[in-house]
């Protein structure tokens, strides 16, 4: 490997931000990462940053080009579906490599009552037959799909107000992770929590929910992540994203 290489992280994860961190100290490359500016106040990671859309995959494609990267690393949320598969299209249109860097999803213990949803529409239809009280934490996006549930009262905890249409049974909780087992289960029982709605995001940030709905018995509707698009390779950590890393930059001179 030759010269300064430079490497596109799009990111907004935990993840993204200790790969950055580690990328960054090595000067034979030259980093940027891209947040998609949803969040009023993102954490930045290190290295250079850029805020907001591209304009599509025509656009992400443009950017590459002009900027010269040599490298993309898609470390985006697990559900932030659609940069995905725009990554993946201006990747295959200029030639450059692409990773997506996923951490694993979550996976059902002993005592877990989980219940599978392909999507938020699938979850809002089985709600009303395993609880009244939802705590709801798929974020702030997507309560629409649960406005018609008027007989239920839902927790809604997101980082950024939701907007509407929303439940009209609702109370707002603005908290960032990680969280703990010990305060997830005293939220369990102040708001009389019956059952649990969460996206299979993985990760240790807000996994305590799910203990604590194990100790309280209760039943957690798990909506399940999108698939990375065909033929992205994929990486679990940020030390397998760099390895891959090493080796593209290598094979590539």
């Amino acid at each position: 490997m030759s010269g300064t290489r430079h490497v596109l992280v799009l990111g907004g994860t935990t993840e993204a931000r200790r790969l950055a961190t580690e990328l960054t100290d090595d000067p034979a490359l030259k980093v940027t990462s891209s947040l998609a500016g949803r969040v009023a106040r993102p954490r930045l990671p290190a290295g250079d940053v850029r805020i907001g859309g591209f304009g599509g995959p025509e656009g992400l494609a443009r950017w590459l080009r002009e900027h010269q990267v040599d490298a993309l690393i898609d470390a985006t949320h697990p559900f932030a579906g659609t940069i995905s598969f725009h990554a993946a299209r201006a990747a295959a249109a200029v030639h450059v490599p692409l990773l997506a860097l996923r951490r694993p999803g979550w996976v059902a213990g002993d005592g877990d009552t989980w219940h599978a949803a392909a999507s938020l529409d699938e979850a809002a239809e089985l709600l009303p037959a395993l609880g009244e009280r939802v705590f709801l934490t798929t974020g702030r996006t997507g309560l629409s799909t649960f406005a018609h549930l008027t007989g239920l009262w839902f927790l809604v905890r997101s980082v950024e107000p939701p907007e509407p249409p929303q439940p009209p049974r609702m109370q707002v909780l603005l908290d960032r992770g990680p969280f703990t087992v010990e305060g997830e289960a005293e939220l369990l029982h102040r708001h009389r929590i019956d059952v649990l709605v969460t996206k299979d995001s993985g990760g240790p940030a807000t996994a305590a929910k799910l203990t604590a709905a194990r100790a309280a018995g209760l039943p957690v509707v798990v909506v399940r992540r999108p698939a990375v698009p065909e033929g992205v390779p994929v990486a679990a950590d940020p030390a397998e994203a760099v390895a891959w890393l090493r080796h593209t930059l290598n094979t590539l001179g």
